[in-house]
């Protein structure tokens, strides 16, 4: 019932799957979605390591590790030692003794993988600045449940090439979909994860990092963007806004795309910046599915890295 080859080990990035792996994850989510699957962790213990605000991802691992029988532990930095100054390294080797596996929500993506280098139990990505792994396998089963397939789709990010685009490369090299980012002069993804996308691509799909969003819409099947200013880049917000605006996804750029189009944005969303109020509460959108689907896609993946059945 879980993805076998995935029990025991960590999720740091998307580049930590195969393309084997990754379908697999995205029919068992389904699955989990539909009720033909229904897994137990039952006495289970997933702790939440967040150093940084989350809604979505706070309450989908409590909610889905709720689901499967398990018990939930916040250990935010207020109520853990974490917040007098305990090392990383001694903190991992503690936990590991308690829990079952760990979401780790973080900054520097050196400190996710301290945490798994120390601990033996299973080491979720909940976000860091360099990736956002579980937001995008939510994505890629968004876009899934809506084309039967993702193969040979086009999928088009528009923005800051933060996290979430690197996150976007890797995911859709992946799945064997073409990939375009179009984001500001200077504001390209990661140059390492630019290189690990074009290598999982090969000749076989598409990898295209543009400033031109209107080249980059084009024919595109899903449309995608995020905000301007990432958490702890809140300064910068004012300065960022008339050099992202040419991004911002509207009827406009959104009729350039497939006519069959679906928009996505990860959330929280700031209508009328990166993304218009008519296209966000629009027919193409899949929002609020792709939301809801980060419920069913780390469910899938909590049953797999601790081996449920």
């Amino acid at each position: 019932m879980s993805v076998a080859s995935l029990k025991g080990r960590d999720l740091l990035s998307m580049a930590d799957l195969n393309p084997a792996e990754l379908q697999e994850l995205l029919a068992l989510a389904a699955d989990l979605k539909s009720g033909k699957a229904q897994p137990t962790c039952k006495n289970k213990v997933l702790g939440l390591v967040f150093s940084k605000a989350s809604t979505r991802t706070r309450v989908s691992f409590s909610v889905a590790m709720c689901h499967l029988g398990g018990q939930v532990l916040d250990l935010n930095a207020g109520v853990t030692q974490v917040g007098r100054g305990e090392p990383t390294v001694d903190t991992a080797r503690v936990l590991d003794r308690y829990l079952d596996v760990l979401a780790i929500r973080t900054f520097e993506q050196s400190e996710l993988e301290t945490f798994a280098h120390f601990a033996k139990i299973p080491v979720i990505n909940a976000l860091t600045d360099l990736e956002h792994p579980c937001q995008v396998l939510a994505d890629l089963q968004t876009v899934q449940e809506e084309f039967g397939t993702l193969a040979g789709l086009t999928l088009t990010y528009v923005g800051d090439g933060n996290n979430m685009a690197n996150s976007i490369l890797l995911g859709c090299a992946l799945a064997g979909m073409h990939v375009r980012i179009a984001c500001p002069d200077g504001y390209a993804p990661d140059a390492s994860i630019i290189e690990k996308t074009q290598a999982i691509a090969a000749e076989k799909t598409e990898v295209l990092i543009t400033a031109d969003p209107a080249l980059a819409a084009k024919g595109a099947q899903v449309l995608y963007t995020d905000v301007w200013a990432s958490m702890g880049q809140e300064s910068e917000a004012e300065s960022r806004t008339p050099l992202f605006q040419p991004y911002q996804i509207n009827d406009q750029l959104l009729s350039l795309a497939d006519p069959n189009a679906i928009v996505l944005h990860c959330l929280p969303a700031h209508r009328g910046e990166e993304i218009t109020e008519s296209v966000l509460e629009g027919k193409q959108s899949r929002v609020w599915d792709e939301a809801e689907n980060r419920l069913h896609a780390q469910k899938a993946l909590l049953v797999s890295v601790l081996g449920a059945d």
